[in-house]
């Protein structure tokens, strides 16, 4: 099932200072795509839903990829249930003691409402999309010249996007102890 855009067309068209009958009819689908590059960059859905997933526990915890955990609905291991009882989550890490192999993980996540910070991300791509469609870096009409930025050619993400989105990527850390 496709993940709903980030944004509204309405919210779209607020965000240009035009209304919605001013957007072109490619405003929707802009804004589906933006919203997939903004997920992949974050690694996170951001919109509330319900994931199942099956994770390796490394002494005894498994961290769950998306975020916020807003609850778990059933752990499984080893093809049994394991009671509330069996396991305990701790932000998004789910501590689950008596797992043998790996563990099957129902839980909802995300968030009631977009964060600001990355619709404001969406928004902007999407405007930059709409406002240079043909991917021109220069044009020129009369004695009008119009340089557009590199990061307004394409639907891609400028460095100040990708620093807005990097608090919501999970870092992770490789120690060796050999």
């Amino acid at each position: 099932m496709a993940l709903p855009a980030l944004a509204t067309v309405g919210e779209l068209a607020a965000w240009m200072q035009l209304t919605p009958e001013e957007l072109p009819s490619s405003a929707a689908l802009v804004l589906d795509t933006v919203s997939a590059i903004v997920r992949a960059e974050a690694r996170q859905h951001f919109t509330r839903r319900t994931t199942t997933v099956e994770l390796q526990p490394r002494d005894g915890f498994v961290t769950l990829p998306q975020r916020p955990v807003v609850k778990v609905v059933s752990v499984w291991s080893a093809s049994a249930v394991l009671e509330p009882g069996g396991w305990r989550l701790f932000r998004d890490r789910l501590y689950v003691p008596a797992a043998t192999g790996l563990v099957e993980v129902m839980y909802e996540h995300g968030y009631s409402e977009v964060p600001g910070d990355v619709k404001a991300v969406v928004l902007t791509a999407a405007a930059r999309v709409l406002n240079n469609p043909a991917d021109l870096r220069q044009e020129s009409a009369g004695g009008v010249s119009v340089t557009y930025a590199a990061e307004t050619i394409g639907a891609s993400l400028a460095p100040a996007d990708r620093d807005l989105l990097a608090r919501y990527r999970r870092r992770v850390a490789v120690v060796d102890t050999a």
